[in-house]
């Protein structure tokens, strides 16, 4: 396994980062995974991760409604796994409590609220990285920064870090705490791969120029990008979000994902290899959140560590993407 700083800071974490969204107790009664696998079913996906290096985990209070976090708390004790050795990261703000006043958001209401309830089901008394979700339009800014703040400095929270947003959103919200006085965001954790690549065009220079940690979500776009266009897998028979988030510009990734399996072919190797390795080989990126849901992908994803792609297939690669629009829906960038 290899080793990186997580943003600006001395905290090291695995190149690849464990999602953990695959865990949690099945069924669309209980979240919109219901793909999703139980604890005893998370255990060798766990095993093989933690065996392969992997010290870096990444959850949300809103997978599958709380159950993600309680089986990755529970995996990291099956396992014995010591607490300053690895990385925990959960997320608040998507809604909570449906149809009832501060089911969710950013207001420090909530925020006090979910860590608390975060920590409960993780059985842990703080968390390394706590995450804003999505920006959060009903409540300023400055109540969100302020109350992060307060977690940190309580002790609940090492670190804070953003997804999804655009980078007007992200710069302001830095603004409003550098100029208070308050703990910034030190990882972005966003849409990126092979067919999204429009955050290359404001989000990434300004981690870079700033020195943010970036984190991508779903590297592999889903499970689009690790076989050929129209194969049927347990997952995508009954998976209804995924479609919502890549399928609606199939015309401009198709030729994306079928060059990438032709590449992939003359190299020997697995899509997902062949697109992770991309990933990696950008400067940028301190570790892809590869989420799971059996050992098999883990051992491809901690392979692709090693996969060394020469310009011209990066470039080759590259070369069908075509401008995307911006994903959002009602204000809030793409689930």
């Amino acid at each position: 396994m290899k080793y990186v700083k997580l943003g600006n800071t001395g905290v090291d974490v695995s190149k690849i980062c464990l999602g953990c969204m695959s865990f949690g107790t099945p069924g669309s009664e209980n979240g919109v995974f219901p793909w999703a696998r139980t604890f005893e079913d998370a255990k060798p996906i766990f095993k093989k991760a933690v065996d392969l290096g992997i010290n870096y985990f990444d959850t949300a209070n809103v997978y599958q409604m709380g159950s993600s976090e309680e089986i990755m708390g529970k995996l990291i004790r099956e396992f014995g796994l010591d607490r300053d050795d690895i990385v925990v990261a959960t997320k608040v703000d998507m809604t909570m409590r449906p149809d009832r006043p501060n089911g969710g958001g950013l207001s420090r209401k909530e925020i006090m609220s979910e860590i608390d309830k975060s920590l409960e089901r993780l059985r842990m008394d703080y968390v390394d990285l706590y995450q804003i979700h999505r920006a959060d339009p009903n409540t300023p800014f400055e109540e969100t920064m302020e109350a992060l703040h307060d977690l940190v400095k309580s002790g609940k929270v090492r670190y804070i870090g953003a997804s999804t947003m655009y980078a007007w959103q992200f710069q302001k919200m830095q603004n409003i705490a550098e100029k208070n006085g308050w703990t910034k965001f030190i990882t972005m954790q966003n849409q990126y791969n092979l067919m999204y690549r429009e955050e290359e065009r404001e989000m990434i220079p300004y981690c870079r120029d700033t020195k943010v940690g970036i984190i991508p979500w779903s590297p592999l776009a889903g499970g689009r990008l690790t076989h050929p266009w129209g194969t049927v897998t347990e997952r995508n028979k009954i998976d209804g979000v995924s479609p919502m988030v890549w399928d609606r510009s199939l015309e401009q990734d198709l030729p994306v994902i079928e060059n990438l399996q032709k590449m992939a072919a003359e190299r020997g190797i697995s899509m997902a290899q062949m697109a992770l390795a991309w990933m990696l080989s950008k400067p940028y990126i301190t570790a892809p959140i590869v989420g799971t849901t059996s050992p098999k992908h883990v051992e491809e994803a901690v392979a692709a560590l090693d996969i060394v792609l020469v310009p011209e297939e990066i470039a080759s690669l590259e070369a069908l993407y075509t401008p995307h629009a911006v994903a959002d829906i009602n204000g809030y960038m793409q689930f």
